[in-house]
């Protein structure tokens, strides 16, 4: 518990120590990926500060949430191990506890909502856990499992909430710190608070000046509403799943409240624009939640200029036809795809006389779609949408000035 007596940063320690995550370390050896902190060129050129990346999709269920798991895991009772453990997850959480439970010969329940996408199941299965769909809601099945828990006798691991957890995160910050010392802020992506208060706890143990930057998507700003003391809204459909919780956990509030310098907020755009920055540059596949960091170093330039920054890849675990979408949006948002309604009169060859004008500027169509019936033209008029394809914004420009001067009516389908 929190001692009043003590001084804010002597607080902290006494919620969490370096020699917390250096026995962490010690302890989960060669049981998980040591991945690796690599130096980015190009994206320190675009960001106009020194990125250091650190892989964490490469672990073997490609996220970092199986370090605090095989943590928590390895500090159980022998009768706690013969019982099993349980925990409530759809993401992450679920497939580290139920790799490292399964591999150690522990039974791992995890209940999910029944909301879950079955793919989530099949991969929390296929590392030997047993799901149990119970609820149509996060908090609905974490009820649940905590039901379960009382009943079955089982030992609770919370995804977050909990020393022992945040101190295997934390074992992040340590191989970072030793593949590049020169290191001097750390962009974290928040969830729960668990990975930033390990990670923060080993920095400032190691080098106290060092830069702690949280980070969170601005449709789930629960941690940054919560340290700041403000009543905002929380909720939608977010790209960082991974990081959309709704209530951050109160041991890791009382660690980041005494150790973090800001955290910052990034929207859907930046993540997007993140997530397909490192597949394009950097050839790694992430999350939302993944490429939170560096949607921040991208959203707020001035506060990381000139730094050496430490940016965590936390997981790559996305759905491959979200990918695309975003794939395919950035290029949109970048002027590679474009889409123009254009009116026209119904009337042989109004299409062809079109076409001509796309290939003069040779710009290739993708996609045309007729609209005659449900329009508020005309009877003899329609409207064509045409998706197209082009080099740069500058060139779908100039194809929609040559159709204007020819007396077109052209718009732009931009996205929001």
């Amino acid at each position: 518990m929190e001692n009043a007596a003590l001084k804010p940063a002597e607080q902290a320690d006494a919620l969490l120590t370096l020699a917390d995550v250096r026995a962490a370390a010690q302890r989960i050896a060669g049981q998980v990926v040591r991945t690796p902190t690599l130096y980015s060129k190009t994206l320190s050129a675009i960001t106009g500060a020194n990125i250091w990346l650190k892989f964490e999709n490469l672990q073997f269920t490609a996220a970092y949430k199986e370090r605090g798991a095989l943590n928590a895991l390895l500090q159980l009772t022998q009768e706690q191990r013969d019982r099993g453990v349980i925990a409530a997850s759809a993401g992450n959480h679920a497939q580290g506890l139920s790799y490292h439970g399964t591999r150690l010969g522990m039974p791992v329940t995890i209940v999910m909502p029944k909301t879950t996408p079955t793919v989530k199941i099949m991969q929390t299965e296929s590392v030997g856990g047993k799901v149990v769909l119970e609820g149509e809601t996060y908090d609905e099945a974490y009820a649940h499992a905590r039901k379960l828990e009382g009943e079955l006798g089982l030992t609770f691991v919370h995804p977050f909430d909990d020393p022992r957890v945040a101190a295997g995160q934390g074992t992040v910050a340590l191989e970072m710190l030793e593949d590049a010392p020169e290191i001097d802020m750390l962009v974290v992506p928040i969830g729960g608070g668990g990975l930033l208060s390990g990670m923060g706890t080993a920095a400032r143990g190691i080098k106290p000046d060092i830069g702690l930057i949280g980070v969170q998507a601005a449709l789930f700003p629960s941690m940054f509403a919560k340290l700041k003391h403000l009543d905002m809204p929380c909720g939608g459909d977010t790209l960082a799943e991974g990081i959309a919780v709704k209530e951050p956990g109160q041991f890791t509030s009382k660690v980041l409240a005494q150790i973090v310098d800001d955290i910052v907020l990034v929207d859907e755009a930046a993540l997007e624009s993140a997530v397909a920055l490192l597949l394009q540059i950097e050839k790694t596949v992430v999350e939302g939640a993944g490429a939170a960091g560096l949607a921040a170093m991208m959203s707020h330039r001035d506060l990381f200029a000139g730094r050496n920054v430490g940016v965590v890849l936390c997981g790559g675990n996305i759905d491959t036809r979200l990918l695309a979408n975003v794939l395919l949006r950035d290029l949109a948002r970048s002027g590679r795809l474009g889409r123009l309604r254009i009116t026209l009169q119904d009337r042989p060859g109004a299409l062809f006389k079109v076409v001509e004008e796309f290939n003069r500027h040779q710009v290739n169509i993708l996609e045309v779609w007729h609209q005659r019936i449900f329009t508020s033209l005309p009877a003899k008029g329609l409207t064509a949408e045409i998706e197209c394809e082009a080099r740069d914004r500058d060139q779908i420009d100039r194809l929609v000035a040559g159709l204007r001067a020819k007396g077109y009516d052209v718009e732009q389908v931009e996205l929001g």
